[in-house]
């Protein structure tokens, strides 16, 4: 105690004698102790610890500058690694950076085209990463099993092209329709083999192709909604919230670090496209408008975008039909449009109807972005009304092919019995060998999934066909052609018609969702289809990059994207959604084909899952499985999930209304305080 007293009374002196140096006038009462109240000892010495040890850290810290010899050696070797530690800090974030796939590209067209381009971009890139780990599972788990363990081509029926189809199975016309050796390859779902377990790992090829079928949807859910939930962290719809917006832009956008010409422009470029955004979004927010017309013409508008959504419907039912009616004909006396009708109804719709959708949207007059969500909500309308349109007719006829395999399979059964009886009476004996029939030759069934992969197949590539030929001619023909005969026009060709392109991000949002709507469900019947999206996106973002930087000018109004890309990741939630139902129809519901696909001889595709819990399982697991099967647990726990997500939605519009509340007291406050200021100022 003695000797902390000492202490004390030397470090009072102290401070006295540095506030006298000074000249600070502090109170005396700041420095006076209750040395003699014990209660205050505990205190006391927590206080002086704490100092202590903020001495003890200074002096650890700077000893080596003030001392001599190995200490200030020792300190300037840390002073110079904790640089050398933070360079190599910095460089190895710029390297993650330059690994980051294509994200020059995306920031040179964020700053020439502004954010909402370069949203398209990101998403782009992003539905790359999906597919590749898609193709990566289909890959691994079913297609390299099946060629490197499975039986090989010309082994059985299911693997070899029919005799009356070999003379053509190579042609240019047949292979461009998928049919040929196509049809019978690993592309399509009837090439692979339907027995339990193959090669000498005892791989279980049929449980493998219905897990990943299934896999796909539980990876594409978790990877959405996990990324939603990282988004709605950012938060807000891209408008500038706070204060003195352009002074903030004006005074402190520029990178003072940048030393490359290149970036400098870029740089330049983005700074004056964020001018533009916030000039939109001031001009929208001080806009009077006539509320009745804006109404009306709203009104309009929507009944005129209904009409048109509902006269695509028809057209591709009634095309739909048509090629049914086609497909009972011989193919040799059919055109190339009636062999590819559909396709190509379909890819014209998509690409007239969006820009009719804008020009009908002009008579809203909504924000630019608020017009793009409700131009990528209809686009999204057309697009899934059209696909369920194709699905419906296409399962009309599955239905029929079902009948027709029926007759076929009875057949087949009758004859082989007509087989054994007479080989038996014949040889009197019941040791039967199969019929020696070259697989070439042997009756098979329409194999129903297969036909459906190839429609899903037709389909990507004749959205990949159109998607690109559009951009070549109507973006960089069109361009050429305002380039290069603009000085010997009549009119101005750049002011006027036809003027250079713009980029259309609606479309190609929804062109990209679609398409993966469609990858989702085609690849259960074609799983060779991945792959095939995979080149198709990494084509599209050079491809695309190239035409946006080359043929495409700004918007007229450039608007800034939301800070939350939610709005696209909702749009695919909900197709991924509305794809899984048409796979878990076929799964539960319909019956497989007999002789094609990894689960011919089977009533239904899950009986596989029952096979292998039956078989290579122990008997508690398939009684577990029974009851999680039953309804009486599944209703319960659907009822459960569902008042869990309204909980979960009522408490997070409870903590968004107590974000602006909190929001307009700081912005009351703050306005309070600049008050008060400015009244300072004048006194």
């Amino acid at each position: 105690m003695r000797r902390l007293d000492f202490f004390m009374s030397s470090t009072l002196s102290n401070m006295h004698a540095v506030v006298a140096a000074c000249s600070l006038p502090i109170p005396s009462h700041h420095w006076s102790f209750q040395v003699d109240n014990l209660s205050s000892h505990g205190l006391l010495q927590i206080s002086l610890t704490s100092n202590l040890q903020e001495c003890q850290a200074f002096v650890e810290e700077f000893e080596g500058a003030l001392g001599k010899g190995k200490g200030r050696k020792l300190y300037a070797y840390k002073v110079m690694m904790a640089k050398k530690m933070i360079k190599f800090n910095r460089d190895f974030d710029n390297f993650k950076t330059a690994c980051i796939p294509w994200e020059r590209k995306i920031k040179e067209v964020e700053s020439h085209f502004g954010s909402s381009v370069a949203s398209y971009f990101i998403f782009l890139r992003w539905m790359y990463g999906l597919n590749l780990v898609l193709f990566a599972f289909m890959f691994g788990l079913v297609v390299l099993p099946e060629v490197m363990m499975g039986l090989p081509y010309g082994s059985i029926p299911r693997k070899t092209v029919p005799r009356a189809e070999q003379d053509r199975a190579m042609d240019i016309s047949v292979l461009l329709d998928f049919g040929g050796y196509c049809k019978y390859s690993i592309l399509f779902y009837g090439f692979y083999n339907d027995e339990r377990t193959i090669g000498v790992l005892q791989f279980r090829l049929p449980l493998s192709y219905l897990l990943v079928g299934v896999g796909i949807f539980g990876y594409s859910l978790m990877v959405v909604i996990r990324t939603m939930a990282r988004n709605s962290d950012e938060g807000g719809d891209g408008g500038d919230d706070g204060q003195f917006t352009f002074a903030f832009k004006m005074f402190t956008s520029w990178d003072y670090l940048i030393g490359n010409p290149e970036t400098a422009d870029n740089k330049y470029a983005s700074i004056t496209t964020s001018f533009k955004e916030s000039i939109v979004d001031e001009q929208e927010n001080q806009k009077d408008e006539n509320i009745h017309l804006r109404r009306f013409l709203r009104v309009l508008a929507n009944f005129l975008i209904l009409c048109s959504l509902g006269g695509s419907g028809f057209l591709i039912y009634f095309v739909v039909k048509r090629s049914q009616e086609f497909a009972n004909l011989d193919q040799d006396d059919l055109s190339w449009f009636e062999k590819n009708e559909v396709e190509f109804v379909m890819s014209l719709l998509g690409l007239v109807c969006p820009p009719l959708f804008e020009t009908i949207a002009e008579l809203e007059e909504y924000h630019p972005r608020i017009a793009l969500k409700w131009q990528l909500g209809r686009i999204f309308a057309l697009f899934l009304g059209n696909l369920y349109t194709f699905l419906f007719a296409l399962f009309d006829e599955v239905n029929a092919k079902l009948e027709k395999e029926k007759s076929i399979r009875n057949a087949t059964i009758w004859g082989l019995n007509e087989y054994y009886s007479n080989y038996s009476s014949y040889h009197n004996t019941t040791d039967i060998p199969p019929p020696d029939i070259h697989p070439a030759d042997v009756i098979r069934g329409p194999c129903w999934e297969t036909a459906v992969g190839i429609e899903f197949v037709k389909l990507t590539v004749s959205d990949i066909q159109v998607t690109y030929m559009t951009i070549l001619i109507g973006d960089f023909l069109r361009a050429m052609i305002v380039r290069f005969l603009n000085y010997c026009w009549c009119w101005d060709l750049e002011a006027g018609f036809p003027s250079y392109g713009e980029f259309d991000i609606s479309g190609n949002v929804l062109g990209l969702i679609f398409n993966q709507g469609m990858i989702w469900m085609g690849a259960f019947y074609a799983p060779g289809l991945v792959g095939l999206n995979v080149l198709r996106l990494l084509t599209s973002m050079y491809y695309q990059c190239w035409a946006v930087m080359s043929c495409n000018v700004p918007h007229e109004r450039v608007f800034k994207a939301s800070k939350s890309n939610n709005f696209y990741m909702g749009l695919l939630l909900l197709v991924l959604f509305l794809s899984l139902l048409p796979v878990v129809y076929t799964i539960m519901t319909l019956p497989p084909s007999f002789d094609c696909g990894p689960f011919s001889g089977r009533e239904q595709m899950y009986n596989v899952v029952m096979e292998t819990i039956e078989n290579d399982l122990p008997a508690f697991i398939g009684n577990i499985f029974t009851y999680a099967t039953n309804p009486g647990l599944i209703l319960p726990a659907v009822l459960l999930m569902v008042l869990a997500i309204y909980y979960l939605n009522a408490t997070s519009k409870n903590y968004q209304n107590a974000n602006l509340e909190l929001k307009k007291k700081m912005q009351m406050v703050n306005e309070h305080d600049h008050l008060n200021c400015c009244l300072s100022s004048l006194k």
